[in-house]
């Protein structure tokens, strides 16, 4: 017996539960085919435990300043076991939550891995010989993405990104290799654990796409905590037993550690979706679309992670909506990629959004811009008298004065960088963060009295 629906969404994380639900209230008949758990990356094994995680892994800030400001306390040690325990209690209540709003969206939830057996028809497997059959008048792919773990002898006694969600506990000293946001989020969060970690780049600066001052500032802060970061090195072996590994170099260090992260990238899960069997065109590891997110095949779409644009939950989540809306609500609209807002969760944070120096100048030339900047001790630190000075960048284009760019490193990055995008989309210029009054005290003050 083949199920028929006017939707088959193929993965239930950010991008696929945002389409399914709202091509339901459009009034779609929709199946969503999962074989893992609801909610994604995002959150199951990504940005809600990852932040907890960070949340957690603070409090050693915040316990080592308390006494300059009053507060005496008799000692403090982490318990890692607890923190993690707690944020898996988080996620499985988050997990039922989607799986009730799904419910209560009239979407219908397949519990199985999807395949194409053709282009309307989707096989799903349950982990069981029994399989389902279901078509779909159009069917979106969004099945995320996956940590890509590196081939090198002994890769498989590593850890990826996900595997951190699952431990018990974590040991007295870790190896990170990578220099991207999931490195340096991990590297911030194991050592305000108490972890010792050395973190192995293979190039010679970290957070490869984000302005590079502001990268600058993260690296000075992490080496001034404690992390070691050890550029040009990269890991040639992984040797030893789970709690007793060695990672050797490129250039035969042999570094002893209780655990090695590889946060080397991730890559589309397409594994398994025989998108072959539907005609859907690959490119490299990538589902290409167009800016309706429909791929070479007219009734097949993809959105987020598959398709290796900007992979984002946010972006995802837009991505399936639009494509409900235009599809389903007969209200065509496409996704802006080009002005995205993005964060590194390290500590000190990062966070920016429009045009990094870098890409300003790439784009204006090093004469069409003006770069405007504030860095000092925020007030936060001004008893502990220690702790990272915060960064804050206007990036401004001469001929229209306009603000193309803003990035700012240290506590708040996120929540300050989030509104300041609202005034970067509506083309805001410098004269217009000249006219709003100031906040004070705060930090975020400093974006609108920089001198012009």
């Amino acid at each position: 017996m083949t199920d028929c629906f006017d939707l088959i969404v193929l993965g239930a994380g950010s991008g696929g539960l945002a389409a399914a639900k709202r091509a339901a209230s459009y009034g779609a008949s929709v199946a969503i085919v999962e074989g893992d758990r609801v909610g994604g990356t995002c959150v199951i094994r990504g940005c809600v435990p990852k932040k907890l995680l960070v949340y957690g892994s603070a409090y050693r800030h915040l316990l080592a300043d308390a006494a300059s400001y009053g507060w005496q306390l008799d000692g403090f040690r982490p318990d890692a076991s607890v923190l993690l325990a707690n944020v898996r209690r988080e996620v499985d209540r988050l997990n039922e939550l989607h799986i009730g709003l799904l419910e209560k969206a009239g979407v219908e939830l397949v519990r199985g891995w999807g395949r194409f057996a053709d282009p309307h028809h989707i096989e799903v497997v349950p982990g069981s010989s029994t399989s389902r059959r279901l078509k779909g008048d159009r069917i979106l792919i969004a099945a995320g993405g996956r940590p890509h773990r590196p081939v090198l002898p002994g890769a498989e006694l590593g850890w990826v990104s996900d595997d951190m969600f699952l431990q018990e506990r974590f040991p007295d000293q870790v190896v990170v290799v990578g220099a991207g946001f999931i490195a340096c989020e991990f590297a911030c969060i194991l050592h305000g654990l108490g972890v010792a970690v050395t973190l192995l780049v293979r190039g010679d600066h970290l957070l490869r796409g984000f302005d590079r001052e502001a990268s600058a500032a993260v690296q000075e802060a992490m080496e001034a905590e404690g992390i070691e970061i050890r550029f040009a090195h990269s890991p040639a072996a992984i040797t030893g037993v789970p709690g007793a590994l060695e990672v050797v170099t490129q250039s035969g260090e042999v570094l002893p550690c209780g655990g090695v992260l590889l946060a080397t990238g991730r890559r589309p899960f397409l594994e398994g979706l025989q998108l072959e069997s539907a005609g859907v065109a690959v490119e490299g590891h990538r589902i290409p679309v167009d800016a309706d997110q429909t791929t070479n095949v007219p009734h097949i779409h993809a959105v987020g992670d598959v398709t290796d644009r900007v992979n984002l939950t946010p972006v995802a989540v837009d991505e399936g909506r639009a494509f409900a809306d235009t599809v389903y609500g007969n209200k065509p609209r496409q996704v802006n990629h080009d002005l995205v807002a993005s964060a590194v969760f390290s500590q000190p944070e990062l966070a920016g959004v429009g045009l990094s120096e870098e890409a300003a100048i790439e784009r204006f030339g090093t004469d069409g811009i003006r770069v405007h900047r504030a860095r000092f001790r925020p007030m936060a630190q001004a008893l502990p008298a220690r702790g990272p000075r915060v960064l804050l960048k206007l990036i401004v284009e001469k001929a229209s004065n306009k603000v193309v760019g803003c990035h700012m490193v240290g506590e708040h990055s996120a929540e300050i960088i989030q509104m300041a995008a609202i005034a970067i989309g509506m083309g805001a210029t410098k004269a217009d963060f000249d006219r709003t009054m100031a906040l004070h005290p705060s930090v975020a003050e400093e974006f609108v009295t920089m001198p012009g």
